[in-house]
């Protein structure tokens, strides 16, 4: 039987204290694997994340930095080396919240934003954690969180979609900048995805998005972080570069 097995590994979780991160550190520790617990201003919620992941028995280390910022970004990585030694999987996950509007009425610094957390992040991110994964010779994993939005390009999301789009491009040169060292980097990118949130406010149901979906429903939280566990195992070792829609088929890349 096969099953996603990540004992041995340490995986940095940016954005832990969010809906999706918190339900993907779960599935990651379920799967064997050490913590890092990234958040920026969520430490109450990751805090309490870490103590519900003490069961598990794995290695449970939380830790602020502000993901935009390079300086920052190195201080948790000498952070996580010093506790945890090399993490060899990394979970871009983490991302600016903001309201969407038209491009005319866009604030320009959303667009910075978007572009600072979704492509800068993954870069500050490689820069500070990839050359001790290079340095271990023994391979690694980064998952990237892009969206189903990268690809539809709908109406009133331009700064996230321009930035999602450029991440796509960096992450296609990042695998093959980094293959050669079996370092596998992979972009998850979930549709309109039911979270915590929406469980506790009955908002599940979407009739007119799930309308638009082959599969007839919205995904779910463990159905996004289960993709990630799967990526960053051994049972992914020969894919990278992959853009992975896990929309219900409401994007299907074509060829």
């Amino acid at each position: 039987m096969l099953q996603i097995d990540l004992r041995g590994h340490t995986a940095v979780i940016t954005g832990a204290s969010g809906m999706l991160g918190r339900v993907m550190a779960k599935v990651f520790a379920d799967c064997g694997a050490d913590l890092v617990l990234h958040y920026f201003h969520g430490e109450a919620a990751v805090n309490a994340l870490a103590e519900s992941l003490q069961s598990t028995g794995r290695r449970i280390m939380t830790v602020q930095a502000d993901i935009t910022n390079p300086e920052s970004v190195q201080r948790m990585q000498a952070q996580v080396k010093a506790q945890m030694g090399v993490a060899d999987i990394l979970v871009h996950n983490a991302v600016i919240q903001y309201a969407w509007k038209s491009v005319l009425e866009q604030p320009l610094t959303d667009f910075d934003s978007q572009y600072q957390s979704c492509v800068m992040q993954t870069v500050h991110m490689a820069k500070a954690f990839v050359p001790d994964i290079i340095a271990q010779n023994q391979g690694g994993r980064i998952v990237v969180i892009n969206t189903e939005c990268a690809a539809l390009a709908e109406a009133n999301c331009a700064a996230y979609t321009s930035a999602k789009r450029g991440l796509d491009g960096l992450v296609r040169c990042l695998a093959k900048e980094l293959g050669s060292h079996q370092i596998t980097v992979n972009q998850v990118a979930p549709g309109w995805t039911i979270t915590e949130q929406d469980r506790m406010q009955h908002t599940e149901q979407q009739p007119d998005y799930e309308r638009s979906v082959p599969l007839g429903r919205r995904g779910t939280d463990m159905e996004i972080a289960q993709m990630c566990a799967f990526l960053a195992s051994p049972l992914a070792s020969f894919t990278t570069g992959a853009y992975i829609p896990v929309s219900g088929g409401r994007v299907m890349p074509a060829i």
